[in-house]
């Protein structure tokens, strides 16, 4: 197929590591093989170090982010519930979307994008509709760069009874993203993104509490697909390993050794590496004379705004034609406005900071 070889520098997917490669060319064995069985179990552990939970329903579903995100909406809410939902940028703004669509009536708290939110804002809007099920929030907004701090949320909805819902797809494996100590209780992300694996799979985690909220459903899971009371028995065993659908064999295998990878590092060294690196990138963009969009902002995700009088895509196409570097155009109201750097992963070295810098310095000049 002649594929060129790129260097991934966007918004995901990254570059993939040849074990991960290596790992997924492995021979194909059916879902339900012991041996695959094996090999799903230990993913799940893995995926639970990374999360840094104990949640026995801890697993990769078989489709990219969104549909961990419509996995989560569609097993946790019922039409007629409220939900509180954060919007700040493309992907808070697409869970309204995926709410709605579900018959859950959306209370909306928007700032600008690029803005993070304070627990005062969240606070307020719990105390407005103490009726909604969940808040929902994006951890790291893919679209914009901004980078949502976690730690006192879910204090703020305990009172409440409230579920805390989180978006993980730009900050899994890149940021500190701690799911029980922070009281999350449903996360979802990608594989394509941090974590540097081919897309397709999106780990998703449940807590208790929303075990329980399932559990007390009235009416059925709008999705079969999505139906966790129908894939739980696959994936935990917890009534035996009944068919629902025929996993995704080979991306598991890819997923794994991603994990692997992840752990071998270890997750405190691998956030710092991602934050050294950051910090490197930024230092250069601003002696370009670029600025940040995001007030706080991922590591893993620079957002920068294209000087005036220079033309967005001929500027990416000179990078990927001379180069052969992906860097990812803006968003929404940010559509030529901005670059989406990535610093992910696998693509996250010194060596590529400093090529991407180079690069564009010449392409501006």
């Amino acid at each position: 197929m002649n594929i060129p070889e790129r260097i991934l520098m966007g918004p995901g997917p990254t570059t993939v590591p040849q074990r991960v490669l290596r790992a997924m060319a492995s021979p194909t064995l059916g879902h339900l093989d012991p041996r695959f069985i094996e090999i799903m179990d230990d993913t799940c552990a893995k995926l639970r170090e990374v999360y840094q939970t104990d949640n026995s329903l801890t697993f990769p579903i078989s489709a990219t982010g969104v549909g961990g995100m419509e996995c989560v909406v569609t097993n946790l809410m019922e039409p007629g519930d409220e939900a509180i939902v954060c919007v700040n940028g493309v992907f808070g703004k697409r869970m309204v979307e995926v709410m709605k669509r579900n018959g859950v009536t959306v209370h909306v708290l928007d700032v600008e994008w690029g803005k993070t939110f304070t627990e005062e804002q969240i606070g307020e809007v719990v105390q407005r509709y103490p009726k909604a099920k969940a808040l929902a929030i994006v951890h790291g907004e893919i679209s914009t760069g901004a980078h949502q701090p976690l730690e006192g949320i879910a204090k703020l909805l305990n009172e409440e009874g409230m579920l805390l819902i989180v978006d993980a797809t730009g900050s899994l494996a890149g940021h500190p993203l701690k799911v029980d100590e922070w009281h999350i209780d449903a996360v979802y992300s990608a594989t394509q993104e941090c974590l540097s694996c081919p897309p397709g799979l999106s780990p998703i985690s449940f807590s208790e509490a929303a075990l329980e909220v399932m559990e007390r459903r009235k009416t059925s899971v709008r999705s079969w697909y999505f139906d966790v009371s129908l894939l739980k028995d696959y994936y935990t065993g917890s009534g035996g390993r009944h068919h629902h659908h025929t996993a995704p064999v080979n991306m598991v295998y890819a997923l794994n050794e991603a994990l692997a990878l992840v752990l071998e590092e270890g997750l405190e060294a691998r956030f710092e590496r991602h934050e050294k690196l950051h910090r490197r990138l930024r230092a250069g963009l601003e002696e370009l004379g670029l600025s940040y969009i995001p007030d706080r902002s991922l590591h893993s995700l620079n957002c920068v705004r294209i000087p005036d009088g220079v033309e967005d895509e001929a500027v990416r196409a000179r990078m990927l034609e001379t180069y052969g570097i992906e860097i990812g155009g803006g968003l929404g109201p940010f559509q030529g406005e901005a670059w989406r750097i990535g610093l992910m992963g696998h693509s996250a070295t010194q060596a590529n900071v400093d090529l991407v810098l180079a690069a564009l310095c010449d392409c501006l000049e």
